[in-house]
């Protein structure tokens, strides 16, 4: 049958308003697919990489960055550091990475004994000026490590305190990675040392009392509280790993140093508490296990 020029046109304004509403559908399912139908179009924005080899490292933290009690009593070690120090017994993830020759010109420890989170934001706004490629965070013992139970550090103020730190971060070092232990397991310190008479008697001296006061209590209260210290723990590292997973240049350790066996071989021998040299050293052999894999821990 012959076409005629106004059935010609009307079969193309048909065919374009298919190929439009085709189009307008491809649009509109991209869209609500989170925009994967872009991928390798010119908007698209991959991701940001976590880089395995960082060239320069500032460590952020309480005590335990700061090797206390790991060679003398009652002293830091900066030294000995997990995070930054040059002791080859050590080998801190700083010298790890960058190398013994050049760790030291390219590492920082901003960690202070004694802190806790609300004192992390102002240690990262020191350690943003280096702009660092790599901030190691260690907070969160002191927390849960007060003189009762109930006076621990709240779980939704350990939360504001990370997130203001790591957003103050992100404001002056927007490119800084941020590798964030876990809080150790402080019920199973007071496990390593309980038995001894003399560890005992150290620990009276005022060390975590929410935990080891009472070291060998067995009665319902001691042991509650024991417990209770245990399950905030818990929480703090769930909240280090919700806040850390919201941001694309963090990772948290997925529970390393909480569920790593620490024996009392690994610990300082003046307060049975603190890492000694060994703890330290199993400290640093965690994380660059984890800043250097391929993929965060699952």
């Amino acid at each position: 049958m012959r076409t005629t020029p106004a059935r010609r046109r009307a079969r193309r304004a048909i065919a374009g308003a298919g190929a439009a509403a085709a189009l307008l559908a491809g649009a509109i399912t991209g869209c609500s697919s989170g925009g994967s139908g872009d991928e390798g179009g010119q908007g698209a924005q991959a991701a940001p990489r976590w880089n395995t080899a960082p060239a320069s490292i500032a460590a952020v933290g309480d005590s335990i960055t700061r090797g206390f009690d790991a060679c003398s009593v009652l002293a830091d070690c900066p030294e000995v550091s997990w995070a930054t120090g040059n002791d080859p017994a050590v080998r801190s993830l700083a010298t790890r990475l960058i190398g013994d020759a050049e760790a030291p010109a390219r590492s920082w420890n901003y960690a202070v004994t004694g802190s806790r989170m609300a004192d992390l934001p102002a240690q990262l706004a020191g350690a943003a000026g280096h702009k660092p490629e790599l901030v190691t965070v260690m907070v969160g013992s002191n927390d849960a490590c007060r003189p009762t139970a109930s006076s621990m550090t709240p779980v939704a103020d350990f939360r504001a305190g990370f997130e203001k730190a790591l957003a103050g971060l992100r404001a002056a070092s927007p490119a800084s990675q941020v590798y964030v232990s876990s809080v150790p397991d402080l019920q199973r310190l007071w496990e390593q040392g309980k038995d001894s008479p003399m560890v005992r008697q150290i620990w009276k001296l005022g060390i975590c009392q929410s935990m080891l006061a009472d070291p060998l209590a067995a009665g319902t209260g001691a042991t509650a509280r024991r417990e209770q210290v245990r399950a905030r723990v818990v929480e703090y590292n769930e909240v280090l790993r919700e806040v850390c997973a919201k941001d694309a240049l963090c990772r948290y350790d997925g529970g390393a140093v909480f569920q790593y066996p620490f024996s009392a071989d690994q610990l300082s021998r003046w307060d049975w508490f603190h890492p000694g040299k060994d703890g330290q050293a199993r400290l640093a052999e965690l994380a660059h296990r984890q800043v250097t894999a391929a993929e965060p821990p699952r």
